[in-house]
């Protein structure tokens, strides 16, 4: 069976930042199939920073549009007052599931009520805070 991950925007620009396959080293660094999980507010922030960003962050958001094309997006709305950061932790607890993001304050966040978190590693590769189970 296949390990949820919830990835967040930031993670998904990785690849046009690093040139990294994020896929395929989810798949290495874990050591297991993945099922990358795309909320439908994370995808809707990619899509706003596709249209209203600098050109580089529009080139960005674009090849992770790209890039998830054919993924299954989870519709999902966040509750009332809570951010897409809020709504992402809630899910990994409920979920019980891993975070992959490289956003500094909402991986404190998630270390602070220990959900595992896969981010990026010195540019190069991936790395896991926590235990995934």
């Amino acid at each position: 069976m296949s390990l949820k991950v919830i990835v967040d925007s930031n993670f998904l620009m990785i690849p046009s930042q690093f040139r990294l396959d994020i896929f395929g080293e989810l798949r290495r660094t874990l050591n297991r199939s993945v099922k990358v999980i795309i909320l439908s507010p994370v995808y809707e922030e990619l899509r706003k920073i596709s249209l209203v960003t600098s050109p580089k962050h529009r080139r960005q958001a674009e090849m992770a549009l790209k890039l998830i094309e054919g993924f299954e997006i989870v519709n999902i709305r966040p509750n009332l007052g809570e951010t897409v950061d809020d709504l992402i932790i809630r899910l990994a607890k409920e979920w019980n599931c891993p975070v992959a993001t490289n956003d500094g304050k909402l991986r404190r966040k998630l270390r602070d009520i220990r959900v595992p978190v896969i981010y990026l590693r010195q540019r190069v590769r991936l790395e896991v805070e926590g235990v995934i189970s």
